[in-house]
């Protein structure tokens, strides 16, 4: 395997903390992400780490920028392996409240720009018979209240990841995708959201996490390894996960309970 990686959204947060793992193996990677500086930083570090590769500053909004980040590919490694759709971004509030440009900012970033990172970079996948690794969540599997546009672009990504399983198994394309739960990470400073309690709710449970992204990174690397599609980091995520499929509807009158608390605590701030 010639060990060449592309990861988006990596300049920090989770993103980071994949490069940083797969360079301690000393592969070779291509580093993405809109903050040239945090990119900057992230290519030191995994330098240091033990890897190597390149920087290319890239809103994955834009598919012209992910098929010229696919072409740096060619031109520095001669193809790619892995790719990692990580880039994301953080929404919230009711759907009452949430505008259709709030829809359309979350959908444009967290499905489709999965969808243009898996187009601009099949050609390249098939020649290597690689892998591709979507970051969703667990919000994925479980439509948690309050969060109703990142919920369906997130299940979105899973649906995405599931078509292509299917699809790419007889091109030898691999395909994994990764529903973490809350985390240790600075996903809220792209948050977006028309009530800023809900900032702060999802600040709590992002502090409160026993898992950190460095965690969640070292699982995907050994899961992806095993072939494991489905990659669920925390043991809460699959345990929430398994009452879901044995019990739908008493999980649907937690999440209904939920819902009535955040709003209450809404009401008094």
């Amino acid at each position: 395997m010639h060990k060449r990686i592309m990861i988006t959204g990596a300049g920090s947060g989770l993103g980071r903390e994949i490069a940083l793992r797969w360079a301690r193996e000393g592969w070779r990677l291509a580093l993405a992400d809109i903050s040239e500086a945090g990119l900057r930083q992230t290519l030191e570090m995994v330098r240091a780490a033990g890897g190597d590769g390149f920087v290319q500053r890239c809103d994955v909004r834009d598919y012209s920028q992910l098929t010229a980040l696919a072409q740096a590919c060619e031109e520095h490694f001669d193809g790619i392996d892995v790719i990692v759709n990580n880039a994301g971004v953080a929404s919230g509030g009711f759907f009452a409240e949430l505008s259709l440009e709030d829809w359309d900012w979350q959908i444009s970033v967290n499905l489709m720009g999965v969808v243009k990172g898996c187009k601009a970079f099949l050609p390249l996948l098939e020649r290597s018979k690689g892998r591709i690794v979507n970051i969703a969540s667990m919000a994925a599997l479980m439509q948690g209240p309050g969060m109703s546009n990142y919920n369906v672009a997130k299940a979105g990504v899973l649906a995405l990841s599931e078509s292509l399983l299917v699809e790419l198994r007889q091109l030898e394309v691999g395909v994994h995708v990764v529903c973490p739960s809350f985390f240790q990470t600075n996903l809220l400073d792209s948050f977006r959201g028309p009530d800023p309690a809900m900032k702060a709710q999802v600040g709590k449970l992002l502090e409160g996490s026993p898992i950190s992204a460095s965690d969640i990174a070292e699982c995907i690397y050994h899961q992806v390894a095993d072939g494991q599609f489905l990659i669920l980091p925390h043991e809460a995520g699959r345990q929430a996960w398994a009452l879901k499929c044995q019990a739908p509807e008493r999980l649907y009158d937690e999440m209904a309970d939920m819902a009535v608390k955040m709003r209450a605590k809404a009401r008094t701030r």
